[in-house]
């Protein structure tokens, strides 16, 4: 896969879908893997052909497809700045969990980071200051 190109997305798999992406190119083997780690079982990487909005090229690329099909949170419309604002601060706290914790001899995967990492805050509540 080293030169290839990879697509980070969720997509219906129901057909054709138009969303706005980035399409990363020269993944080493190495990135891709910590990709796939990452991804864990929630995803899958398929080939998937995408159209450049500069131009009218189609691209064959990777890129991971959310593996539930029946999610009823799959359909619909996502709000990218209402998810920035409800979920970016914990999602970046468990990527950096995910990162120190691949750099560990017995890594665990993205989704028992993420368990584990809410199970703390469940046990650590937040404390309010007056």
């Amino acid at each position: 896969m080293s030169g290839g190109a990879i697509s980070s997305v969720a997509a219906n798999g129901g057909g054709q879908s138009q969303s706005l992406h980035k399409v990363l190119v020269e993944i080493t083997d190495p990135e891709l893997h910590i990709l796939d780690e990452f991804e864990d079982v929630e995803y899958e990487r398929s080939s998937v052909e995408v159209s450049l909005m500069d131009s009218s090229e189609s691209l064959l690329v990777q890129a991971y497809v959310w593996s539930n099909k029946n999610d009823p949170n799959l359909y619909g419309d996502w709000n990218f700045e209402e998810w920035k604002q409800l979920h970016m601060k914990d999602f970046v706290k468990m990527t950096s969990g995910f990162m120190e914790e691949l750099e560990l001899p017995e890594a665990k995967p993205r989704v028992a980071t993420y368990e584990l990492f809410f199970q703390q805050d469940r046990e650590n509540p937040p404390v309010s200051q007056f």
